[in-house]
């Protein structure tokens, strides 16, 4: 029996153990593609054929099937409250300094602990946006002055 049935099939179960794992559509292509070459290689086609084949297979699924996949597969996320910190500009009430591990932001009203998130310090009354939540602390960039976010501090 040809090698090369043994790799395509020892790849196959691979990418469909790795995908049962995963759960979240991160190797199903490659799976099929290795598919694709298994069967090549049990009709005997030439090594070259059954590299092209797994190539063609793959991207072609993973660029025809991918975005419908994101679509669906996280479709069920919920916005919080906290969601919203995103949308808005807030402004620095207490100087953030990473190293020292301070600084507060208020945002629509509520005052947040916030840190840099490029590390360096943003002064005192600096209108910034957020950028991510880490626990309850905002991570946070000044807003650039052409920032069009509704503001509310």
């Amino acid at each position: 029996m040809d090698v090369m049935i043994y790799i395509w099939l020892g790849a196959l179960i691979v990418f469909g153990i790795f995908e049962a794992i995963s759960v979240g559509l991160t190797s199903i292509w490659f799976a099929l593609g290795s598919f694709t070459a298994l069967i090549a290689a049990m009709l005997k086609g030439p090594l070259w054929l059954q590299i092209v084949l797994f190539i063609v297979v793959s991207a072609v699924t993973l660029i025809f099937t991918r975005p419908l996949a994101k679509k669906y597969i996280n479709s069920r996320r919920v916005a919080t409250n906290a969601d919203r910190v995103f949308t808005l500009t807030g402004v620095v009430k207490e100087d953030i300094d990473n190293v020292l591990a301070k600084g507060v932001v208020a945002v629509d009203g509520k005052d947040w602990s916030a840190r840099s998130l490029t590390g360096e310090p943003i002064p005192a009354g600096t209108r910034v946006r957020t950028k991510k939540i880490d626990g309850v602390k905002l991570i946070v960039v000044p807003a650039g002055n052409g920032e069009d976010a509704e503001a509310l501090s």
